[in-house]
């Protein structure tokens, strides 16, 4: 599957909109499927904030980020939020990231997309 390398979708949180979290968590799911079943797939997903929960253990969510990973795309987790919600050991897929690193992608990819 072609990779989009000058694109880059931030998340920011487990859940897509806001309001009922079994909605978001539901439309989150929905959009990344749909995403990865549209064949053009981000460079790199950087999930933020409570998005880190994405990538971490006990999360659904890690089979299909691990397929956007399979693929090519890389997929990265702010190592501040792991550190806050106290989850660095539990991160599954990806790897961690700096701020410093999100900066400079968010600058460098011509399309940013931040959920």
């Amino acid at each position: 599957m072609p990779i989009n390398n000058d694109l880059l979708l931030i998340l920011k949180s487990s859940t897509l909109g806001e309001g009922e979290i079994d909605l978001g968590e539901t439309l989150m799911e929905k959009f990344l499927n749909s995403l990865f079943e549209s064949g053009n797939l981000p460079a790199r997903i950087i999930c933020m904030n409570s998005a880190i929960f994405l990538t971490t253990a006990g999360s659904h969510f890690n089979d299909i980020l691990s397929k956007f990973e399979l693929e090519g795309t890389m997929i990265l987790s702010c190592s501040t939020c792991l550190e806050y919600y106290k989850r660095v050991d539990q991160l599954r897929v990806g790897k961690a990231t700096t701020m410093k690193e999100t900066v400079s992608s968010m600058l460098s990819f011509g399309r940013v997309i931040s959920l």
